[in-house]
């Protein structure tokens, strides 16, 4: 009796099958969360951040809209994740964001960069897991349809 090496070869055993889930439903979550906070928590005491810090949150609010669409953007990004649509998507409009937050923490709030680097793991890890859907987007020429 022999076993097909093609159905047991692409098998993962153990938690590494889950780790894609694992791992998008955790930065679904930290997304979700950190939007709807966004909305309905009041200011952080000045105390409580860096002056450089306390001053790019303050032109984020008194913009009128950026604090609100960073926030709305979160929110929608991480409810993408946590139900599973649109998932390379989500991680498309999440890079720029991602990428500001890390760059924040390094100039402003550097207590912050472990935490960046754990998104930007994340974020990283789930390109490489869905990068069959990036791949028409990476191509150097394309021809319209």
């Amino acid at each position: 009796m022999t076993h097909s090496t093609t159905s047991l070869g692409n098998k993962k055993s153990g938690i590494a099958r889950y780790l894609p889930t694992i791992a998008r439903v955790l930065l679904g979550l930290l997304f979700f969360a950190s939007g709807i906070m966004g909305f309905f928590m009041k200011s952080p005491a000045k105390e409580t951040m860096s002056p450089g810090m306390w001053e790019f949150f303050q032109a984020m609010i008194h913009s009128g809209y950026l604090f609100y669409l960073v926030k709305g953007t979160e929110t929608l990004v991480g409810a993408l994740l946590l139900i599973n649509r649109f998932v390379p998507l989500a991680l498309t409009v999440l890079t720029p964001i991602l990428i500001n937050i890390a760059l924040v923490n390094y100039f402003l709030a550097p207590s912050g960069i472990i935490f960046s680097i754990i998104l930007i793991v994340l974020e990283l890890y789930l390109v490489r897991v869905y990068r069959s859907a990036f791949r028409p987007m990476l191509a150097s020429r394309v021809t319209p349809e």
